[in-house]
């Protein structure tokens, strides 16, 4: 018997480079996602944050669980560079773990780069 529309957490799991973003969303491994997405070593993942409001700690808590496998976090702040909180640098640094804030154009290319050389790159991006 049919069930109801089933809605599960959004979940690639694989790297894989991002082919386009805007409008809202990104596109990879040929497929679309609308909304912001964290890229991890664990796969890619829906991630609910959106341009313009502000980035918490808790906000990076996947990021945080994944710690021993990434080495440089990129963040894509949205259309502007925004800089990260001295908590969340902070607990970046102390998992080792280095971040740079850039426009989430800038985060995609350099992400896609990073990932090409296989550096233990990460990336969280804001959706434009």
């Amino acid at each position: 018997m049919a069930k109801g529309i089933e809605i599960r957490e959004a979940h690639f799991p694989g790297r894989a480079p991002i082919d386009a973003y805007g409008n809202g969303g990104f596109r990879f491994a040929d497929m679309s996602h609308r909304g912001s997405i964290l890229c991890l070593p664990s796969g890619i993942h829906g991630w609910d944050k959106e341009d313009g409001s502000p980035l918490t700690l808790a906000d990076l808590e996947r990021v945080l669980d994944e710690a021993g496998d990434i080495e440089v976090l990129l963040v894509g702040t949205g259309k502007e560079i925004r800089p990260l909180a001295p908590e969340i640098k902070t607990a970046l640094r102390e998992r080792k773990i280095s971040s740079d804030p850039m426009s989430t154009g800038a985060a995609v290319r350099t992400f896609n780069v990073m990932l090409a050389e296989s550096r233990a790159v990460a990336a969280a991006l804001i959706a434009v």
